[in-house]
């Protein structure tokens, strides 16, 4: 647990009167810490924090942040999930009827469905246990201050009262009222819908769900638990989902209809077998029965289940916490990636190489501003913090002199003034008692913001951009950093020069997007020609084609001309960052956002697909839906290959699974039609459906598959499963009626069904034979294993027995097997026919 000891006698400096104004600089007294708070007039421990005996007291209490947030529905939640569907209701009532009328062999389809559904139960059930413990991983612990010493404690352990710290990305995680401000902006648009950062002074509230874009401070708890405004709404977000989903709400729209469809054709042949012909009675109905449960492509259903959840489990073990399951879908179809540079393609770290004195400025005198500077800031970011690990400054001491005199290393400097780093500002500040009399005023920033076109240390800094490299450049203020127009007048002292860490892994992942046909935009804060020369190091495609994002037009259409025609843009603000992905999909494009800061929380929101790293703000991470827990940016392509594995794989077995629905439901009407007995039995349709449809799908659905998931599903699917169906139903009925005008006699119902099964079992696996293409080994093994079982079933005694299969003759299993064949053609011409006049 880290822990931050404050000033043993609890109390915090006292600022300037008045609250500053946004991104405006903090007044601070010339002999205090160097971190400047506003605090509230509260008793004397408040600034402390709580008491051990008062958070034990409100524990006692209840006054607890005890919110049950999960990152998946419960196990009860799982099994009702799965097993009170309204399939499940209708095949189990035929069920029950076939276990009175059947021999158990007809009764085969509601083990089946038992065996389906409890796999199900058990692949969600181990997606639950992957998300929750990930979900426990990827916790953000807020700090909270207690006794006079700041620590990170679980969020289920904030209590009413709690003094919570914040800084810039923090989320606030209960309701409270603040008590100490530094320029403290809260963006509240998660709840407000209001996109501009709110100033808060001491004394105004704060709302959970709201995250601090700028300046730091601190909030006393005044609402926890349920009693948070935010607290079920985040509850409910990060629930286990399917909804919103493509690939679900195409599967519920296709079910929809069938069921309607199903419903007056199931009444048809009940009547049709029951009534119109005089048949022996538990025979009819058990003939009905196997007519009506085919309808039902009750197995679609679980395997898009079982898919996603397969996805959660392997993405789990590489460290990747999907927090709402369609985004294993939507990045799937993704065609452009932004990414933000910093903790993508490059590492949090950096490292000075270089700093170049300006206008005759001392060396020794540069180390001690970059010393204190870098002093003056609590929570620096990454370039600040490099030059914190090359210039340190050694703390002050607890009883400084009243007018301590500079030295080398900076010690005795005192900061009057801060100025905290903006985004969109690009630089920050600080001031400076010097000691005797001395002060100073410093800016640390973009230099291509702080000096004029014209100057002529800008192309020095061009030249060390084209290299890949940060430069940052250090100015003198004149005057106050409170002034209306402080980097106007500043005169550069330095250039700081700091090289990225690249990370190893980003040029193979570039690779991998660019192979995809995936268009990667780098959209970053930085110099747009160092963010270039950073890209091109690692084989960005069209990384030499920047645009300094001030010059981007603010025209949605140019802009998204813009944004197709560049691939590197640099000096984005956040606004613009959430301009660039609108831009992108009024184009039509499918636009994934990866970011890490709080600067990319906006764009995150509105993009089809948000992606955080594990280690950035607890902002980004509660808006993203894929957080990456290893912050590694490479595991992107196993997502997007999940994605496309699972909806690729479900588009393909849901055309196996709808093809029999379409030629059950034409079977039936054509039975009552011709008014003839129906052809099979439940046990003719279960061993059919497992060896066609069932086993295969299974395998096919947890292939490999790479091609980029495409839009209109029920289309896709339809457009084949419709003729499929249809040339199924019309060789199937036609062999059967073939087959009643040969046989004759005690058995012939027998053998007639047992060529129009047969007929069916050969449609059907050139159905499969097309689904399972291209061809692999292990593919052409699957259809000849199914193609050998039911071999095995024709041939093995006792089998032709339990399934009611005798081929009696040779003429008529013949007249199958040319019917079949020339089904088979007729299915090749569909699907090509298909394939160029409907194209998707």
């Amino acid at each position: 647990m880290t822990q931050r000891a404050l000033d043993p006698s609890g109390e915090q400096p006292d600022g300037s009167s008045g609250s500053p104004g946004p991104g405006r600089p903090v007044k601070i007294d010339a002999g205090s810490e160097l971190d400047p708070v506003h605090p509230v007039d509260l008793p004397a421990t408040s600034a402390r924090g709580l008491t051990a005996a008062e958070v034990a007291e409100r524990i006692a209490r209840g006054e607890v942040n005890d919110v049950p947030v999960r990152s998946s529905r419960s196990v009860t939640e799982i099994v009702r999930a799965n097993v009170f569907t309204r399939f499940n209701l209708i095949i189990g009532v035929l069920w029950v009827i076939m276990l009175f009328v059947a021999p158990i062999q007809d009764s085969l389809f509601g083990f089946v469905i038992i065996a389906n559904t409890g796999i199900g139960i058990v692949q969600e059930w181990r997606a639950k246990k992957t998300l929750d413990s990930l979900a426990v991983i990827g916790e953000a612990k807020p700090t909270v201050r207690r006794d006079g010493v700041a620590a990170e404690v679980s969020v289920s352990e904030i209590v009413l009262g709690d003094l919570v710290e914040l800084g810039p990305g923090d989320k606030v995680i209960v309701d409270g009222t603040v008590t100490e401000a530094d320029s403290l902006e809260i963006d509240e648009s998660l709840l407000t819908g209001e996109a501009d950062p709110v100033l808060k002074r001491a004394g105004d509230p704060v709302m959970s769900g709201s995250f601090v874009v700028a300046g730091g401070g601190a909030f006393a708890a005044t609402k926890v638990g349920r009693e948070a405004y935010a607290a079920q709404l985040a509850e409910e977000a990060s629930r286990f989902t399917l909804v919103q989903s493509e690939l679900r709400s195409g599967i519920s729209t296709i079910l929809k209809y069938v069921t309607w469809m199903m419903i007056p054709t199931a009444i048809g042949l009940i009547i049709s077998q029951l009534v119109v012909k005089d048949n022996n009675f538990k025979e009819s109905v058990a003939r009905t029965v196997g007519g009506i449960v085919p309808m039902i492509p009750e197995g679609l259903v679980l395997l898009t289940s079982v898919a996603f959840a397969i996805g959660v489990v392997r993405l789990g073990r590489k460290q990747c916490l999907v927090q709402e399951l369609p985004a294993i879908e939507g990045l799937a179809r993704v065609d452009v990636v932004c990414l933000d540079k910093t903790g993508t393609l490059t590492e949090g770290g950096m490292d000075v190489t270089e700093v170049r004195a300006l206008n005759g400025t001392d060396d020794p005198y540069l180390r001690r501003v970059l010393g204190a500077f870098g002093a003056s800031d609590p929570r620096p970011n990454a370039s600040l913090q490099a030059i914190i690990d090359t210039y340190p400054a050694p703390s002050p001491s607890p009883s400084p002199s009243p007018s301590p005199s500079p030295s080398p290393d900076g010690t005795g400097w005192r900061v009057t003034q801060a100025l905290p780093f903006s985004s969109a500002r690009k630089y920050s500040g600080a001031a400076f008692d010097e000691g005797a009399g001395q002060q100073s005023s410093w800016l640390l920033g973009a230099p291509d913001v702080l000096l004029p076109e014209a100057d002529p240390a800008l192309a020095e800094i061009e030249q060390l951009n084209e290299q890949g490299l940060r430069v940052l450049l250090l100015a003198r203020a004149q005057g106050e950093l409170d002034g209306p127009d402080i980097a106007a007048g500043a005169v550069p002292s330095a250039l700081i020069v700091l090289e990225q860490r690249l990370r190893p892994d980003a040029g193979e992942t570039l690779a991998y997007f660019a192979d995809q046909r995936v268009a990667t935009k780098v959209i970053s804060g930085d110099n747009a020609v160092s963010v270039g020369a950073v890209a091109a190091k690692l084989g960005l495609p069209g990384a030499e084609h920047t645009l300094d994002a001030r010059k981007l037009p603010t025209d949605p259409d140019a802009m998204a001309t813009a944004m197709e025609e560049n691939a590197v843009f640099g000096r984005v603000t956040p606004q613009q960052k959430r301009d660039m992905v609108a831009a992108l999909q009024s184009r039509g494009h499918t636009v994934a956002m990866t970011g890490d800061g709080v600067n990319d929380v906006l764009a995150l929101k509105d993009a089809d697909i948000g992606v955080s790293m594990g280690s950035g703000s607890e902002a980004t991470r509660a808006v993203a839906q894929i957080v990456l827990l290893n912050n590694s940016f490479a595991t992107l392509p196993s997502v997007v290959a999940e994605g496309r594995r699972v909806i690729g794989n479900i588009t393909r077995v849901a055309t196996l699974f709808l093809t029999k629905t379409v030629y059950s439901v034409l079977l039936a009407v054509l039975v009552v039609c011709f008014q003839v007995e129906y052809p099979f039995l439940p046990r003719h349709l279960t061993l059919l459906s497992t060896l066609t449809i069932g086993v295969p799908a299974f395998f096919l659905a947890l292939a490999p598959n790479k091609e980029r998931a495409h839009p209109h599903f029920v289309r896709r699917v339809m457009r084949y499963a419709i003729p499929s169906g249809t040339i199924a139903a019309v060789a199937t009925f036609a062999m059967y009626l073939i087959a009643r005008s040969h046989y004759s006699g005690t058995g012939a119902l027998d053998a007639e069904t047992s060529v129009a099964t047969l007929t069916l079992f050969l449609v059907s696996m050139w159905v499969l034979a097309i689904i399972a293409r291209p061809y692999t080994w292990w593919r052409i093994c699957l259809v000849a294993a199914m193609g050998l079982a039911f071999l095995i079933v024709l041939m093995v005694p006792w089998l032709q027995d339990f399934f009611a299969l005798k081929l009696v003759g040779t003429t008529m299993p013949w007249t199958a097997v040319g019917i079949a064949v020339v089904a088979s053609v007729a299915l090749e011409y569909a699907w090509r026919l298909v394939g160029r006049r409907f194209p998707v």
